[in-house]
């Protein structure tokens, strides 16, 4: 519960050191993005998660209305094989859900994805980035990573995170 004294001790630290490690400028914004997220969330926490029951409500919606063609309503992807280019030679959306490579990013280049479109890595994803507000980005991936297991969730966290 974000209300525990030790949990706001833990995201203050969380936070510190997001801000503290990027020397880019798109990077350093993302995180602010991320930080506001987490301060500005008055809903449940969700243990051992950056996200809120709250967000991840706003993120059922944001995904069903914008993501869900593509990705699946439960972000399992569309397709058999995500790794597989289609005939004009694009790779598929691929699952969210924790059993692609989503978890491999931390959350700044899933946002700059989401901002930008799929296109710089051979998608076809279009760009977000004037179709939805920084908080209903957030929420679209609190949502998918709702799906991810805890060892997934650990391993994205080792790899970079909300850094």
């Amino acid at each position: 519960n974000i209300t525990n004294p030790e949990t706001k001790k833990t995201q203050k630290t969380k936070i510190k050191n997001v801000l503290e490690t990027p020397s880019n400028r798109f990077l350093a914004r993302q995180n602010i993005l991320v930080k506001s997220a987490i301060i500005e969330t008055e809903s449940e926490q969700i243990a051992g998660r950056w996200y809120s029951t709250d967000q991840v409500a706003l993120g059922t919606e944001v995904f069903a209305q914008n993501c869900a063609v593509c990705h699946g309503t439960s972000a399992e992807g569309t397709v058999e094989d995500w790794r597989q280019r289609l005939d004009d030679g694009s790779f598929p959306p691929p699952p969210l859900n924790g059993s692609a490579h989503a978890w491999h990013h931390p959350t700044p280049m899933l946002l700059q994805v989401i901002n930008n479109g799929g296109e710089a890595f051979g998608g076809k994803m279009p760009p977000f980035e004037d179709v939805l507000e920084d908080s209903e980005k957030l929420a679209a991936i609190a949502f998918f990573q709702s799906f991810w297991t805890d060892e997934i969730y650990a391993q994205w966290e080792q790899m970079g995170g909300n850094n």
